[in-house]
């Protein structure tokens, strides 16, 4: 009986998986995106096996070949100290979705957490307490508070990661107390509680479900953003240090030498462009996805 209910279970988990795929790539720019976001995660696992000079992520120099235009040989051109900037900008990739993937995973469970608890026990303190502190944060813009946090902070990967996490829990919050509020009154959370089912049971079985795909969506839309912010830190030396390869500090270093040098500046932007646009059309396919679900 057991088994033929766990191959019940997977059938149906098949079956969605395919509808749901199916939707999904009646998107061509989603399906897009996704092959480029991809690439990029792969491109930025193997990089030490993918770049053409790993040695140039970290402390090298190499003045002889300094400032050269793109080539075969160097594909992006090299910077003012001869380091070849294709081969940084495939590490630097590595920082940005760690980046993104510690901060979401920081962010996201917290704000969850408090706007399902937020949510459920509306018009009573804890409701209030959680949701003016929320307010606060969301007050202030994210990039001015995220600027504020880092330079009262040693300027690093890890302090940076830190300040972006703690003005990025209010948008779930805000988002699952949304959610919650509009749930908490469904007749299968009333007949949870009617049957003596536990608070964590319904805030945890019977209503967290129901956020995931709105949460999903916001989560794949947040990661380029999470990016955008980051390289904005980088930009003006508060994120990723010298000598390792911050995309946004390389552009930072290549604005400096525009507009002989385009290169140097042009491709890493473009690098982060591609990244953040890859993110945004996945977003948009699982947006699109879970709305037709709803219908």
């Amino acid at each position: 009986m057991k088994k033929e209910l766990l191959v019940a279970a997977l059938s149906r988990s098949r079956a969605s998986f395919s509808k749901g795929w199916y939707k999904f790539s009646r998107n061509p720019l989603s399906v897009l995106g996704l092959i480029i976001l991809f690439s990029v995660i792969l491109t930025a696992i193997f990089a030490p096996y993918i770049s053409p000079y790993p040695e140039h992520a970290g402390a090298f120099t190499n003045f002889r070949e300094s400032g050269l235009p793109p080539s075969l040989t160097h594909f992006f051109g090299t910077d003012s100290v001869g380091r070849d900037i294709f081969s940084r900008v495939i590490f630097g990739y590595r920082f940005s979705l760690v980046l993104a993937v510690v901060v979401l995973s920081l962010a996201m469970p917290s704000g969850i957490i408090l706007g399902l608890i937020a949510g459920y026990y509306r018009r009573r303190w804890i409701e209030i307490v959680i949701m003016r502190i929320t307010d606060i944060f969301l007050a202030v813009p994210p990039l001015v508070l995220a600027l504020a946090i880092t330079v009262m902070l040693s300027p690093n990967l890890f302090n940076q990661m830190m300040a972006i996490s703690l003005m990025w829990w209010p948008w779930y919050c805000r988002l699952v107390y949304s959610l919650t509020t509009s749930l908490r009154h469904e007749y299968f959370v009333r007949e949870a509680e009617l049957t003596g089912a536990s608070k964590a049971h319904i805030l945890l079985r019977e209503i967290l479900p129901n956020c995931v795909a709105p949460v999903l969506t916001k989560m794949t839309l947040d990661a380029g953003f999470v990016i955008t912010v980051g390289a904005s830190l980088s930009f003006i030396g508060l994120g990723v240090q010298p000598p390792r390869p911050g995309l946004g500090t390389m552009v930072a270093d290549g604005a400096k030498r525009l507009p002989a040098e385009w290169w140097m500046a042009v491709f890493p932007a473009l690098a982060i462009v591609i990244v953040i646009l890859s993110f945004n059309l996945v977003g948009d396919g699982l947006r699109d996805m879970f709305a037709v679900e709803e219908v």
